[in-house]
């Protein structure tokens, strides 16, 4: 059966995003109808907008932080039922590229999606979801295996955050560059995603955290997620500063640094904050353009000499259906702080707002309210 919802859409490029009616098509076979009850505001979705809709054709559901309760199922689906308490993952493996039938879902190439389930209602005109998702709406259609089940005691207004954000810069420290214990860590770039970096190093024993960034209330927030050092970046050179804290009589530098700004600047810096073998892994979203220049020769930082390495972290390159429940399980112990993570709570009509609230950098995670 249709239903019918609201949903935040981008209607054409360069415009604000606005609140209009939809129509929710019930699910196919293979996929669950979820009405959301809670939904983060990441920056990937103001990306969206800036790059007017990133080749995607309007108009546009935002949003990819959802977590909800399953309202209805495929035929095919037997691993879900409606009432189940679930969060989208945008990044369900296909099962067919080459990484999946080698055995390797971690880094699919492509991902499970919905049909085109969500329609403007006044002209029927057919919405993209951003990734897949599309979870500034009061519902969404997905693949059946984008929907992971939480526990009943999870709090969904945290669990939702678990969508992108959190398993991004979790899963980098955890998948992408494994830390190790008593390592030493730098993070360029305090915002959701270099907090969630902060807490996986933390979890995984680094010995030694570093926090990087040019606003003084970030540092703040990653000493309290785990940061056992902040430099500041507008201060002085920040490759010279973290490497004066791990000065060992070998250079210093750091084992691991994760760059998480998407600034090619900062992809350098990384790389030249590292000890001999570290491993720089870069996180941010960059530009069609951009571009980083390597050294290759320099005796303490060159690429070469310091037998560095540079990886690229694609959503913490995670397997959601492993990997969500095991932070919902480290939130239930206590040992991943998403409650301070949330730092601002809307309405789907305050979506504009919380743009704006990202822009000014003062803010962690706005979570949408159903």
């Amino acid at each position: 059966m249709v239903i019918q919802g609201l949903a935040s859409l981008l209607e054409e490029p360069g415009q604000p995003a606005v609140v209009r009616e939809i129509s929710i098509d019930p699910p196919s076979a293979d996929e669950v109808r979820v009405e959301i009850k809670y939904s983060g505001v990441c920056h990937t979705d103001l990306t969206v907008k800036a790059l007017n809709g990133n080749g995607m054709a309007f108009p546009i559901v935002l949003g990819h932080e959802g977590a909800g309760i399953v309202e209805s199922v495929g035929e095919n689906v037997k691993h879900l039922k409606p009432g189940d308490p679930v969060v989208l993952a945008y990044r369900a493996p296909c099962e067919q590229c080459p990484a999946c039938r080698r055995g390797d879902p971690r880094r699919c190439y492509m991902a499970l999606r919905p049909g085109p389930r969500i329609k403007r209602t006044s002209d029927g005109a057919v919405c993209s979801p951003v990734l897949r998702c599309g979870t500034f709406a009061t519902h969404a259609v997905v693949h059946s295996k984008a929907a992971i089940k939480m526990p009943e005691e999870m709090p969904l207004d945290r669990a939702c955050l678990l969508a992108c954000g959190v398993i991004t810069g979790v899963g980098a420290a955890f998948n992408t560059t494994p830390v190790e214990r008593g390592s030493r860590v730098a993070v360029i770039g305090c915002g959701g995603v270099g907090l969630s970096v902060i807490q996986g190093a933390k979890i995984a024993g680094a010995k030694q955290i570093i926090a990087v960034d040019v606003n003084p209330t970030k540092l703040g927030w990653a000493r309290e997620f785990g940061a056992t050092d902040a430099v500041n970046a507008k201060s002085g050179d920040p490759v010279a500063a973290v490497r004066a804290l791990t000065e060992d009589g070998w250079d210093g530098g750091v084992d691991y640094a994760f760059e998480a700004t998407g600034i090619p600047m900062c992809t350098e810096q990384a790389i030249k904050m590292l000890a001999y073998g570290g491993t720089a892994t870069t996180i941010g979203f960059p530009a069609a353009t951009d571009a980083v220049n390597l050294n290759l020769g320099d005796m303490a930082t060159g690429v070469y000499w310091n037998k560095a390495s540079l990886r690229v972290c694609h959503c913490g390159d995670t397997l959601p259906s492993h990997d969500f429940p095991i932070l919902a399980d480290l939130y239930l112990k206590g040992q991943l702080n998403l409650d301070k993570m949330v730092t601002n709570r809307i309405k789907l009509e305050q979506v504009e707002e919380a743009f704006h609230a990202m822009e000014t950098g003062d803010v962690i995670r706005s979570v949408i309210e159903f």
